[in-house]
């Protein structure tokens, strides 16, 4: 599994949230992808979502829908909403699905976040 965000400001919030007291280091890399017309990707509507599925320490409620879609090869790409920003979406690849060549690595640049941002993050353990 890889898990993607359509931008990456949505994936650096959620790499923030899920960091705290850890902060950042020189291994974190911003890699662009370009997933090409065509290809088939999943929606999970916010319907289909159980009650609580924004909790922090409750990945359990939505591990079933992934889960599913994964051992049922449904499709090379599951898009999600944020549990972080719920109007944004993350996206999630099946690494084993047969058309997940399709999708390019695009560009991998180094992340390099405020300085600010990482203190923040180590003051909250």
């Amino acid at each position: 599994m890889i898990y993607c965000s359509e931008s990456i400001a949505l994936a650096f919030l959620e790499n923030m949230i899920r960091r705290q007291g850890v902060g950042f280091n020189q291994d974190f890399k911003t890699m662009i992808l370009e997933i090409p017309d065509g290809l088939k990707i999943l929606l999970v509507p916010f319907k289909d979502l159980p009650n609580g599925w924004r909790k922090f320490n409750d990945y359990s409620k939505c591990q079933p829908i992934g889960n599913k879609w994964y051992d049922e090869a449904l499709s090379p790409v599951l898009k999600v909403p944020s549990a972080v920003l719920p109007d944004a979406f993350n996206y999630v690849l099946n690494a084993t699905h047969p058309d997940i060549k399709k999708i390019k690595l695009v560009k991998v640049t180094d992340l390099i976040p405020d300085e600010r941002i990482d203190e923040i993050l180590k003051k909250h353990k």
